[in-house]
């Protein structure tokens, strides 16, 4: 079937459409953030604390699995609608979470929550590559990469400052008017767009496949090693062979099927291949910076969760600084390939100094010259590759390439995480046995996990973290290398400089 060609928008239409999707992607993005901080106070009105992680893994395997989900749908049904669903998803999980009255109301109401977000991001990306050309697409795309940033830092200090002041119910009630802003912004900015096709199919069996198969091994990444867990438990190696089994599944029934939820054809395309391993790797490195440097200022320097939300700003100056001066650079040049090659050496090297000297993450100017640069780094990887993807696919699979490039980071940040928690705590935990904590411990309860040592005890233990969260730093670095080796099979195709091969560039109009 030829593709359809997208309509061509000007200045203004563009940064309207802008507008709207980039308040969904915020939604999304200071989520994943913004809860952590509300974990003690929800465990101590709720209880079940052991249940506790679940409130975070419950989003995340919901808005992972669904992501390809979410970009082949907007392919075969249209960006608008699909887009409002997971808007409409999204608010109607955050209102039931805001209402929940048990821990396990809060782990479902979540779960519901990241079906909705799954496709926030990834179609946010997308819609702009429907409307921007790939030689401009930078520039947008590296604004939301500052979004983005903006988001992951701002998350645990706008959830600190609600769970402390006016209570934790409105770190979920203030998704309403941003999702009202956005559905009302994206109502009638979006209806030029592509209705999608006349007669779609969709992959039922293979949408369940791949969310059973994504779902099983996520449990496993994220939980395996947790009390009742353990790697080699018969629960563990089970969810591991399930999820095992029903990907090679998914892999067999999408190479037989009209309309694959992940078209694996794209996989042979040289730029996506590699593009998408280098997004899963960087963002295990970015992944390090946003979860475990918050908690390193609280666990190591006694920073409140506030106060480090604010130790964070220049990573996220550096982000945005990155993000929108990639994309702009890009734009100028119409090449894409050297600035992850340059980003990546400069992350590894921040992250090998922070591992060297931690104690320079709170340091004032030390902290300012270590985080922007940083921040940077990262800034100039994660929008490059979405361009590079989007750039080397057809219109009709535009949809479905994208929401791989949201797969893969989403895939990626989730089992860094875990792999980072799971250094962490073999750095530490046979220290900290004698104070009667473990590293796991530390992680998911951070600082009120040290509530009660004695004074004579903390000192060690603080010390003893601080070589953990160098270890971590360190293998950060050392992913950054891998990523960087990756990006150098990247093949740099010629950008567009319109929004599909045949059309026309778009039109200029002052905003």
């Amino acid at each position: 079937m030829p593709d359809t060609a997208p309509p061509v928008f000007t200045h203004r239409e563009i940064l309207r459409i802008f507008s709207g999707v980039a308040l969904a992607m915020l939604m999304a993005a200071m989520d994943q953030t913004i809860v952590a901080t509300a974990l003690p106070t929800m465990a101590g009105q709720f209880g079940g604390l052991d249940l506790l992680p679940w409130v975070v893994t419950a989003y995340l395997l919901a808005s992972t699995a669904t992501t390809p989900i979410y970009g082949k749908l907007s392919d075969l049904y249209g960006r608008k609608r699909v887009l409002q669903t997971a808007i409409l998803l999204f608010l109607a999980g955050s209102v039931l979470c805001a209402a929940a009255q048990s821990m396990t109301q809060m782990i479902v109401f979540r779960g519901l929550q990241g079906l909705g977000g799954g496709g926030l991001m990834s179609l946010a990306f997308t819609i702009i590559g429907d409307v921007v050309a790939p030689r401009e697409r930078g520039r947008y795309q590296g604004l939301i990469g500052g979004v983005f940033a903006l988001a992951s830092v701002a998350g645990p200090l706008i959830g600190g400052v609600f769970t402390e002041t006016i209570g934790w119910h409105w770190i979920f009630l203030i998704n309403l008017p941003l999702g009202a802003a956005a559905l009302v912004m994206t109502h009638r900015a979006l209806d030029r767009l592509p209705a999608g096709r006349t007669r779609p199919t969709i992959d039922i069996a293979g949408a369940a496949l791949l969310a059973g198969a994504v779902t099983s091994l996520l449990v496993v990444a994220t939980r395996g090693g947790s009390p009742g867990m353990g790697w080699t438990s018969p629960l563990c190696l089970g969810l591991a062979a399930l999820g095992g089994a029903l990907l090679i599944l998914f892999l067999w029934h999408e190479r037989r099927t009209e309309e694959p939820i992940l078209p694996l054809h794209l996989f042979r395309l040289p730029v996506v291949a590699v593009a998408n391993p280098v997004v899963a790797v960087s963002a295990m490195v970015l992944f390090a910076g946003i979860v475990f440097l918050p908690l390193h200022l609280q666990l190591v320097r006694d920073a409140s969760a506030t106060a480090s939300g604010l130790l964070l700003l220049p990573l996220v100056l550096g982000m945005t600084l990155g993000a929108v001066g990639g994309g702009r650079l890009i734009a100028r040049t119409g090449r894409y390939k050297v600035f992850p090659l340059v980003g990546l050496p400069l992350a590894g090297a921040m992250y090998l100094l922070l591992a060297l000297m931690p104690g320079i993450a709170a340091d004032g100017l030390w902290s300012i010259l270590t985080l922007v640069p940083l921040g940077m780094g990262l800034g100039l990887v994660m929008p490059v590759m979405t361009v590079a993807v989007q750039n080397a696919v057809a219109q009709r699979d535009l949809g479905a390439a994208t929401a791989s490039v949201g797969f893969f980071r989403s895939l990626g940040g989730s089992i860094g995480v875990a792999v980072f928690g799971a250094v962490f705590h073999a750095a530490v935990s046979d220290r900290l046995e004698g104070a009667g904590l473990s590293g796991r411990a530390v992680l998911e309860h951070g600082a009120a996990a040290l509530n009660g040592l004695p004074e004579t005890a903390r000192a060690g233990v603080v010390a003893t973290l601080e070589q953990g969260f160098s270890a971590l730093f360190l293998l950060a670095a050392a992913l950054a290398v891998v990523s960087f080796a990756l990006t150098l099979f990247l093949k740099e195709l010629p950008l567009r400089s319109a929004a599909r091969p045949g059309a026309k560039a778009p039109r200029t109009e002052a905003a």
